[in-house]
């Protein structure tokens, strides 16, 4: 790879921060989606590349291009990331969320790592291949969508609903959250290679009861019976579930650390300091209430009172939590389904996964691969209908005291910037290797 395509890494992560794509999950008022878009184009067209952009709905946009391959007959990899962000109050920062700054070895802004460095990374690799003439060995499909923060109606969802031809032949894809690094010690780094995820269910929940005036003695009352339900929803931990990911990651865990695998995986979670969180939910299905809406008067007791749950659900549990659900909650509540996306879970093996894992040590020898799942959700969601085996990977090498997993929607998101150099070198290694 060109020095020029590991510099250009920075300044094209910098323009892309600099616009403002916050996704409000409201049309109205989510902007710049289309903006970054255009961008984009432009950056593969000055290299001679093709791309079709998509407009799912006004201003909002996704772009798609492949890049043919040596052997046409092999299965295509998608390479995706999304554009869009959640938004950032610039109150509650110490720098602008969208100028851009570098400042202490950081990018700062809001997408820095969810995901406009994994963008950005895309688009200097393949830059820097179509100025050297490079070929890849199979053919790569680039899309980069809208919407991803807010459910992905208007971004993958649209592309695999209206466009699924774009993507004829990809077998395999890559995409968020995973290939970061996690240090264990000054010899030993551990790269969680997402190759599972939760899935969603944003529930809502309805209580009923008889209306009447505010004044009155009132045994039947919607408002406490959904408070009631809610309280013991956001209190409750439901059973403990072990994945194949899970338990893998665990083991290869326990030995880094070199610790038994304990009778409590969450001891050995504990130790894991800035990702302990993010690890922590995967052990479990769960369910965090978010939203409570009841009443139109102060002095009037309303026949409905109505509440939004956003639940995740381990892969091949979506059934037996409800079932579980509706026993904490009892029989009296309604529960209405929102949204539905199903989990995902693929095994870490094959020629892709290890290629991963030696473009990785490659450039950093203390470097040891190994699967996660992640509690939330991404586009693979919807890209894995198609039949495409999808992994995250977004290569980032870190320092070992970055609270990574508090900064996605978090305040002061930022990417280092060697790490950011370290991730374009470590995908272009994989691309040619895949």
């Amino acid at each position: 790879m060109e020095d020029t395509a590991v510099d250009e890494v920075v300044g094209i992560c910098r323009d892309l921060l600099r616009i403002d794509t916050s996704n409000t999950g409201d049309p109205r008022t989510t902007m710049g989606e289309r903006v970054a878009a255009e961008y984009v184009a432009g950056k593969l067209t000055e290299v001679g590349l093709e791309v079709q952009i998509h407009e799912s709905a006004p201003k909002r946009a996704n772009l798609v291009t492949r890049i043919p391959g040596r052997d046409p007959s092999r299965g295509a990899l998608l390479v995706h990331g999304h554009l869009d962000v959640v938004p950032a109050d610039p109150s509650e920062w110490s720098v602008p969320p969208f100028e851009g700054v570098e400042k202490d070895g950081y990018l700062w802004g809001r997408g820095a790592i969810d995901m406009k460095d994994f963008d950005a990374m895309m688009l200097a690799v393949v830059r820097d291949w179509r100025r050297t003439g490079y070929t890849p060995p199979r053919d790569i499909v680039l899309a980069f969508t809208a919407d991803e923060e807010a459910g992905m109606e208007f971004g993958s969802q649209f592309l695999v609903r209206e466009h699924a031809g774009l993507f004829d032949g990809c077998t395999e894809a890559i995409g968020e959250v995973g290939g970061f690094s996690y240090t264990v010690n000054d010899d030993l780094r551990l790269y969680l290679v997402e190759t599972a995820e939760k899935g969603i269910d944003w529930l809502r929940l309805h209580a009923r009861g008889r209306p009447g005036h505010g004044s009155f003695v009132h045994d039947d009352n919607a408002v406490t019976a959904l408070a009631e339900a809610v309280a013991q929803v956001g209190r409750h931990r439901f059973p403990m579930v072990l994945t194949p990911t899970v338990r893998t990651f665990l083991e290869e865990v326990s030995e880094a650390l070199g610790i038994d695998m304990p009778d409590d995986p969450e001891l050995a979670i504990a130790k894991l300091g800035p990702i302990a969180n993010l690890i922590g939910a995967t052990l479990r299905n769960t369910a965090n209430p978010t939203r409570l809406e009841a009443g139109y008067k102060d002095n009037v007791i309303p026949g409905k009172a109505s509440a939004t749950v956003d639940c995740r659900t381990l892969p091949g549990q979506a059934e037996v939590f409800l079932e579980q659900l509706r026993e904490v909650i009892g029989p009296d509540i309604e529960i209405e389904h929102i949204s539905r996306q199903a989990a995902l879970e693929t095994d870490f093996d094959g020629a892709l996964v290890e290629a991963m894992g030696a473009a990785l040590r490659a450039e950093d020898p203390g470097a040891r691969a190994v699967p996660y799942m992640l509690s939330g959700g991404t586009d693979a969601k919807a890209f894995s209908t198609l039949g495409i085996r999808c992994f995250g990977f977004a290569p980032l090498k870190l320092p070992a005291d970055l609270p990574f997993s508090s900064l996605f929607h978090g305040v002061d998101e930022r990417v280092p910037v060697e790490g950011l150099q370290f991730g374009v070198r470590v995908l272009d290694r994989l691309l040619r290797a895949s």
